[in-house]
């Protein structure tokens, strides 16, 4: 391996230097993002955790794994250039456009990755309109709070509920939701047929 480094100028050891480091760093991400480990999301330093989210809201381009992909082509396509006998100027120009569309192409798929990703956070809002089912009975004009069941955003819920309802809504009772009254409270009505 020396001699394989001796042989080179200083501006190619500097390129192979920087591919192969940045690609051994690369396939460490590689090979932790698929059995389960994030490099980026909860580091732990001196017991302290900070976050360094990368696929996080909206459109990150200077991010671990941007930067790690910017060096890993630089490297590899200044390597190129320069085994097709371009000038340095040229090579160093060439690698730093193939890194920064890498960077480019990278924060481009993570941010659609993040958009396609459905959040699991109930949104109440969703809930006016539904129809459900009394699960724990609810007293009348608001004087005990009960719980229905309803499908919220394809899942089905348990929620708090009041209703105005001058009786009981007695479990098995069909309710619709007229209202939210807070983050998770409920406003029913018995549904009437």
């Amino acid at each position: 391996m020396k001699t394989f480094f001796d042989e080179m100028s200083s501006i190619e050891q500097t390129f192979w230097i920087i591919a192969l480091i940045s690609s051994t760093i690369f396939i460490i991400i590689f090979i932790l993002t698929f059995i389960g480990g994030d490099v980026d999301s909860d580091m732990e330093a001196d017991g302290t955790d900070f976050e360094a989210d990368d696929g996080g809201v909206g459109f990150q381009f200077f991010t671990f794994k941007n930067v790690v992909a910017f060096f890993t082509i630089f490297g590899w396509t200044g390597i190129t250039c320069l085994n097709s006998d371009l000038s340095v100027p040229t090579t160093i120009v060439i690698s730093t456009i193939a890194g920064l569309l890498m960077m480019v192409v990278i924060s481009f798929l993570f941010y659609w990755v993040y958009k396609l990703a459905e959040s699991g956070t109930l949104k109440i809002n969703n809930a006016v309109g539904k129809i459900g089912e009394v699960y724990l009975p609810i007293g009348a004009n608001r004087s005990k709070m009960g719980k229905v069941q309803i499908k919220v955003q394809g899942n089905l819920r348990e929620l708090e509920a009041l209703t105005d309802n001058s009786e009981d809504l007695k479990t098995g009772t069909v309710v619709k939701v007229i209202e939210i009254i807070s983050a998770e409270l409920l406003l029913v009505e018995k549904l009437t047929k």
